[in-house]
């Protein structure tokens, strides 16, 4: 009886968890129009947890932000106390000097990614997200521009709730590495 009281608990809480990722319209921003998304599967991932889509779920608002708002919507997902680490670059430490940093229009700079995986924390409120990120601009003259690497980002739930960026790390790739280091198409 209870072998049977559990697998029906399992098969409910599957098709609970497809019905509530069936209603989420993106789980990040995509590399290239038109691909499927790196959504967990509940199915074929077994590491899929209420706190890993919540940190997909928070990775595709913030996405969706950037790209509508460039600089200042990739800001305000920082808490006030936030790390940027860029690479080569000096650490940027606080909501503040993040905001300065994060100038660029939409129309000047396109920066995609989608997280490869997120694992939460066993409190359940801290986690991170990484993943493969690619920055698009024009140089001086109007040639494209390509820049890529790999990121990882801490989350942590806020005292009112919501949940921030307190760490966002990023490494680009170097010239030599080709392809070497994207992840293939549909990942």
């Amino acid at each position: 009886m209870a072998v049977v009281r559990n697998f029906i608990f399992c098969v409910a809480m599957t098709v609970g968890l497809m019905a509530g990722l069936a209603q989420k319209t993106a789980w990040g921003q995509l590399l290239e129009p038109g691909e499927p998304s790196a959504a967990p599967n509940p199915l074929t991932d077994s590491t899929v947890s209420t706190g890993k889509v919540l940190l997909f779920n928070l990775e595709a608002q913030f996405a969706k932000d950037v790209a509508a708002r460039g600089g200042a919507g990739f800001a305000a997902w920082f808490a006030g106390d936030g790390v940027l680490l860029g690479n080569g670059k000096a650490p940027l430490v606080g909501k503040v000097a993040i905001e300065k940093f994060a100038t660029w229009s939409p129309r000047d700079y396109q920066l995609t990614w989608t997280p490869t995986d997120a694992v939460m924390g066993p409190s359940g409120d801290m986690g991170y997200t990484w993943s493969h990120y690619e920055g698009h601009a024009k140089d001086a003259n109007g040639n494209p521009v390509e820049t890529s690497g790999r990121f990882i980002t801490i989350w942590s739930k806020q005292p009112d709730g919501s949940w921030k960026v307190v760490l966002d790390a990023g490494a680009d790739d170097p010239p030599e590495a080709g392809d070497c280091c994207r992840l293939p198409p549909g990942k």
